[in-house]
């Protein structure tokens, strides 16, 4: 299949095409990134958008439960829901196990939604490199809303925030230790933080979690781009899809007064522009092991490094000296 041919397949929302342009853009082959860049320039002109969710949570938060609820109340709108799972790719073999889209069997067999899992290879920030990407190819295929489920929580699982227009943290009740550990970073970027599992025993303190969290948020300093009452914390139960009428209101009355203010619109062109400041950084990296000379030159700084002969920030400068020769 050519790359026109491809475009237009994803254009016209074949799941089947979507795949195969999914796995063309994650490739690392030279000649596969020049194939993606010309598709995603082919798809560009349609000007689709979806609604881009950023979620993360603590580990055995019930990310993926919640997920298959939440995308089944999507889907019974009659919303065409993509779901983006990241999976870590481990630092030995660099595999990855990829086992979100079994963990949603309801979903993965609802005919609106489409679930794709990406290794993180990784990538720090708790996306896979090319997830933007993904995104965009989830866009031009005609999905209302597109999931980006992160890796895992912690100071670093902020980079999805860069790709999406809310930003979803789930916790657990009685995560005391939580609001230390997750630090101001991710609580600073999150627009709406749910408390998973307020169902059975655990209800009583999911809502004493909520009202925790709702006082940690008013002590930080408010952003333009939410109205007054934003961000807030909520309680819902992905098992008893308790709370998520309410979950997917509020999302949808953040998206819409950010359109209606202007946020919304200013939020994306920032985010290009990262995005593409970013290419370009990856860009420079890549000259370091595509290059013969180059690599070579690494090859011996590194050694003169490891030798005690050259601190590394001299090193540094030496190597930086030699690519802009």
């Amino acid at each position: 299949m050519d790359v026109t041919e491809l475009a237009q397949r994803v254009a016209a929302g074949d799941r089947r095409a979507l795949a195969r342009a999914i796995t063309l853009v994650e490739s690392g082959r030279a000649d596969h990134r020049e194939k993606a860049a010309d598709l995603l320039a082919r798809l560009a002109p349609l000007g689709r958008q979806a609604l881009r969710i950023g979620l993360s949570g603590t580990p055995g938060v019930g990310k993926s439960t919640f997920i298959e609820s939440f995308g089944m109340l999507l889907t019974g709108q009659g919303l065409r829901v993509a779901v983006l799972a990241v999976d870590p790719s481990s630092a030995r073999s660099g595999g990855s196990i990829l086992g979100d889209k079994t963990r949603m069997e309801r979903l993965s067999r609802e005919p609106r939604a489409f679930i794709r899992p990406s290794p993180s290879q990784a990538h720090l920030g708790g996306v896979a490199r090319r997830t933007r990407e993904v995104v965009a190819l989830c866009e031009a295929a005609g999905f209302d809303v597109v999931l980006i489920e992160t890796v895992g929580v912690g100071q670093s699982e902020t980079l999805v925030a860069e790709m999406s227009d809310l930003f979803i943290l789930l916790l657990a009740p009685a995560g005391g230790d939580e609001l230390q550990g997750v630090k101001r970073g991710i609580m600073e970027m999150a627009d709406l933080i749910l408390v998973n599992k307020a169902d059975g025993d655990l209800k009583s303190t999911a809502m004493r979690t909520v009202a925790d969290y709702s006082g940690a948020l008013r002590l930080l300093r408010k952003r333009p781009q939410d109205p007054a009452d934003f961000p807030k914390a909520l309680p819902v139960s992905a098992v008893e899809e308790a709370g998520l009428d309410r979950a997917w209101a509020e999302m949808k009355t953040l998206a819409d007064w950010r359109r209606e203010q202007g946020h919304f619109a200013r939020i994306r062109a920032d985010q290009a522009r990262h995005w593409f400041e970013d290419e370009v950084r990856l860009g420079l990296l890549s000259r370091l092991t595509e290059e013969a000379e180059a690599r070579r030159q690494m090859v011996d700084l590194g050694g003169a490094v490891a030798k005690g002969e050259l601190s590394p920030a001299a090193a540094a400068r030496r190597m930086l000296a030699i690519l802009r020769a």
